[in-house]
């Protein structure tokens, strides 16, 4: 579920990157291409969290269950093995 967040974040800041950067005065001076600039940078922020949590996201919890049944089975073998 939190893939289909990450995704629908990427979309919708991606849409808002093809709507705005056009209409964005960056080489402007003042106040607005300040705002231009940090608009833009921060937009980047927000595509590079996203991209790295959806690239980077654990496995599902099942692969780790796996290992905790395996613990208990050597937990067993060694308490039996006396």
């Amino acid at each position: 579920m939190n893939k289909n967040r990450y995704l629908l974040c990427l979309l919708l800041c991606g849409l808002m990157l093809y709507y705005a950067a056009p209409r964005m005065g960056v080489f402007n001076g003042g106040t607005e291409g300040v705002f231009a600039i940090s608009w833009l940078a921060l937009a980047l922020f927000v595509i590079a969290g996203n991209l790295t949590a959806l690239l980077f996201a654990p496995k599902k919890a099942a692969a780790s269950g796996k290992q905790a049944g395996k613990m208990a089975d050597r937990k067993r073998v060694r308490s039996f093995g006396r």
